[in-house]
């Protein structure tokens, strides 16, 4: 996402949850351009960038299901 103006009236607390059965492995990662990894609520940040990348797969054993395992593929 990209902003031009960003501002926090407090601090975000974020997470990242899979729903759902099966054992999986997954990573996540961001990369951010001109905000910080921890905010200051209240500060304005300018011209923001964040990109987030997320993966996971199921590493379980099969249950029947078609597919690979992986989120997007059918």
């Amino acid at each position: 996402m990209h902003a031009e103006r960003l501002r926090f009236a407090e601090e975000p607390t974020t997470a990242v949850r899979f729903p759902g059965t099966g054992e999986r492995e997954s990573t996540s990662h961001s990369d951010r351009t001109r905000l910080p990894d921890r905010i200051v609520p209240g500060e304005e940040y300018r011209d923001v960038t964040v990109a987030y990348r997320l993966a996971t797969r199921l590493t379980g054993p099969e249950d029947g299901r078609s597919g690979s395992g992986s989120v997007g593929v059918s």
